[in-house]
């Protein structure tokens, strides 16, 4: 006779793994956001212009962007883009952002 499955266990590691998943995505997109300079803008900025992007109906516009991304991941070994007014790490500028209260 074979053993019945535990579902319940089954559900809970599914649920875990996806977890973990979720939580890589976040950390990826966050080393994006550095690896591009984009973290020198500040959250209102950024979120703007994401926000921009998704609605943009510019085909051209669409393509370009693809192939400066493509290019970026392409180039040689990662360094930080150029940033002239860059937070010390792990601090968020005071001005705007949604860190505000």
């Amino acid at each position: 006779m074979r053993k019945p499955r535990d579902f319940d266990s089954e559900l809970k590691a599914l649920a875990d793994k996806a977890k973990l998943l979720k939580e890589r995505r976040v950390r990826q997109l966050g080393e994006l956001v550095m690896a591009t300079g984009a973290d020198a803008l500040d959250a209102d900025s950024l979120a703007g212009a994401l926000l921009a992007a998704v609605a943009t109906k510019d085909g051209q516009a669409k393509e370009g962007w693809r192939r400066a991304g493509t290019a970026f991941f392409q180039r040689g070994p990662r360094q930080p883009a150029p940033r002239p007014e860059r937070q010390p790490d792990g601090t968020l500028p005071l001005e705007g952002g949604a860190a505000s209260h």
